[in-house]
């Protein structure tokens, strides 16, 4: 959805810098622009995090908004994913994205100013089944910057998680999707039909990313925005569903859970 962001961005004025570990990518997808800057970046290589914000800043002086969307998706049951796939699920979802925010924040910092947008997931809010470790590596992203909110409050630098759903993307491409390679006999039947679920739902996704991009220009434009943005009705559906059960099991164990200080 890189692209479609970029364009929808650009075609409302304001000026972009896109990213790409292989800039010859971006070359196809995005035509030039004097108000586009491409930079070669891989957010898990500091060396490359730093060449690339030495770019930015000698052509443009500033960041303003910080929109973090690289991400993979490592799908499977947990026993079938390997702590090797595990890894680079959160080597890029989530170390990355932090080491790339990182060097980001001491500019902001520095013009009192920013906005930092990062794409987390529903999965970020709600564990789905065969979802284990991206689920994980997404929870982690809603933590830190729940955390990093206040931190930054002072700073007049924005935090905003945005939780899509479902949209048509290259998400679910065979060359975005990777499957657990532990084989256990055990899963082998319902893997085949989430295997096979993914593969149908591939370009039929019922979010639009056009309009999930126009929602994220106005939320970078909005002078009060929220800390979490659910983007979907599937994704709102989800939530709303876990936080019955949740008010449902505080309520069913509110006694034993609030007798836990000492007794006088």
């Amino acid at each position: 959805m890189g692209n479609i962001f970029a364009n929808s961005i650009l075609n409302h004025g304001d000026r972009v810098i896109a990213t790409a570990r292989d800039l010859s990518k971006l070359d196809k997808i995005l035509p030039d622009n004097s108000n586009l800057l491409k930079v070669e970046l891989d957010i898990t290589n500091q060396e490359s995090i730093t060449q690339a914000l030495d770019k930015i800043m000698a052509q443009f002086g500033r960041i303003d908004i910080l929109l973090n969307s690289a991400g993979n998706f490592y799908s499977g049951y947990f026993e079938e994913i390997s702590p090797e796939q595990i890894r680079a699920q959160f080597e890029t979802n989530v170390f990355g994205t932090m080491s790339l925010t990182r060097h980001v924040l001491p500019i902001m910092r520095q013009q009192k100013s920013g906005h930092i947008i990062t794409l987390s997931s529903s999965a970020g809010l709600v564990g789905f089944e065969y979802n284990a470790a991206y689920s994980a590596s997404k929870f982690a992203l809603e933590g830190w910057m729940e955390a990093l909110e206040p931190e930054m409050a002072p700073f007049n630098i924005k935090v905003t998680l945005v939780e899509p759903g479902f949209f048509r993307s290259e998400f679910l491409t065979k060359n975005s999707t990777k499957f657990g390679n532990l084989a256990i006999a055990d899963y082998a039947e319902k893997s085949k039909e989430y295997q096979r679920f993914f593969a149908s739902q591939n370009g039929h996704q019922p979010g639009n990313p056009e309009k999930l991009a126009n929602a994220l220009i106005q939320l970078a434009h909005s002078d009060n925005p929220p800390l979490h943005f659910l983007a979907g009705e599937d994704t709102i559906k989800a939530v709303e569903e876990k936080m019955a059960k949740l008010h449902e099991t505080i309520e069913k164990y509110r006694k034993l859970s609030t007798d836990m200080t000492f007794d006088n």
